[in-house]
């Protein structure tokens, strides 16, 4: 049986055959990216570990864990004591703990990082190598408890570069670790292109470097002593020391001199996203800023890096996702400390799918 066309019944044009396939293809496309979306599963970038075996390791730095004459509990790095403390039988020593915590919350894969009481980066070389390295077998020896659950991340003396990357090498090549966290209380600015071998070495690898505030250099006191009572060196000094950290790289063009490199600073970057059009303004009025932001902004540099969205409150939260670039903001919860959240956020999904990215798990 013939149409009024003369074409067999059922006949049907290539072209609406070819436009049927593509558009079966399209759905096909769009029902495996949504069935991916829901599989993928949360993860927190934000995360800090506590190794007991690491006490004294660095000599007369410690670190020390104990109990004081008056019953107060303690943890002494230097000249500095955080008090009261207590790592002991909690999610920051026992693997069992943060796994229940992780269920509780719905969290699939956390990344973990170094204490950032002991990043060290303030004493001797040599100490401080010896350090990194005992710190990164253990990081390793925890996260293959569970290696699908946990990543970790290494620990560098950043007072000798060399070192520092002979360490990460050793961390990413040997160990299996994931990336690099490193504190604020380096010896010379993050912008200083004595730093310029780990950054491109970090770029060889293909890993990023996650940014954590440090209270101390581990060598001495609080740097401000200001900051010493009613916990100000963690609400102040930490957002401080962040949002210093954000300015001298994109001010200081490391992100000029190493594209590729992928930097993701803690808590939201401290205050950045309230003084950012400050700084933009400020910029354009400064010849020493760097080449990106002379040409294109403050604002726009803003962009490039990553944060985590471990800030308190509505309008933090708010604030950090009006000046970053939306694909470059990743879960932080910092699982076990005062301020860990009660729940997820309602976009702890996407920012998931973000963190695949930046840790190169896609």
């Amino acid at each position: 049986m013939a149409s009024r066309e003369g074409k067999p019944c059922g006949w049907v044009p290539k072209r609406l055959l070819r436009r049927g396939a593509a558009l079966l293809r399209c759905i096909y496309e769009q029902v495996f990216a949504s069935r991916a979306c829901m599989t993928i599963g949360v993860i927190d970038v934000h995360a800090h570990l506590v190794f007991m075996a690491l006490n004294s390791t660095a000599g007369r730095y410690g670190p020390e864990a104990g109990v004081n004459p008056e019953g107060e509990p303690f943890f002494r790095i230097g000249n500095y004591t955080m008090k009261p403390i207590s790592y002991e039988n909690s999610v920051f020593t026992d693997h069992e703990l943060r796994l229940e915590q992780l269920d509780r919350l719905g969290i699939e894969r956390q990344v973990l990082s170094p204490n950032p009481l002991t990043f060290f980066h303030g004493i001797d070389a040599t100490t401080a190598a010896t350090f990194c390295h005992a710190h990164n077998q253990l990081m390793a020896d925890f996260v293959a408890l569970r290696p699908d659950r946990f990543i970790g991340l290494a620990a560098l003396p950043l007072q000798d570069i060399p070192a520092a990357c002979d360490e990460l090498d050793h961390a990413i090549g040997t160990l299996g670790l994931k990336g690099a966290m490193v504190g604020t209380d380096l010896p010379q600015s993050l912008a200083c292109q004595s730093l310029d071998p780990l950054y491109a070495k970090l770029v060889a690898l293909d890993v990023p470097l996650f940014i954590h505030a440090s209270s101390t250099d581990g060598a001495g006191e609080l740097p401000d002593p200001r900051l010493d009572k009613h916990h100000l060196s963690l609400s102040l000094g930490y957002a401080q020391e962040e949002t210093l950290a954000v300015a001298h790289v994109l001010l200081g063009g490391v992100l000029d001199r190493h594209p590729r490199l992928d930097i993701c600073v803690s808590h939201g970057g401290g205050t950045v996203a309230f003084l950012a059009e400050k700084m933009d303004q400020l910029a354009r009025i400064d010849p020493g800023v760097s080449e990106g932001v002379r040409q294109n902004g403050f604002l726009h540099e803003l962009k490039k890096l990553w944060f985590d969205t471990h800030v308190k409150g509505a309008v933090a939260g708010e604030a950090l996702r009006h000046c970053a670039h939306p694909d470059r903001l990743v879960l932080g919860t910092n699982l076990g400390g005062f301020d860990t959240p009660d729940a997820l956020p309602p976009d702890a999904e996407r920012l998931s799918h973000n963190a695949e990215t930046l840790l190169r798990l896609a």
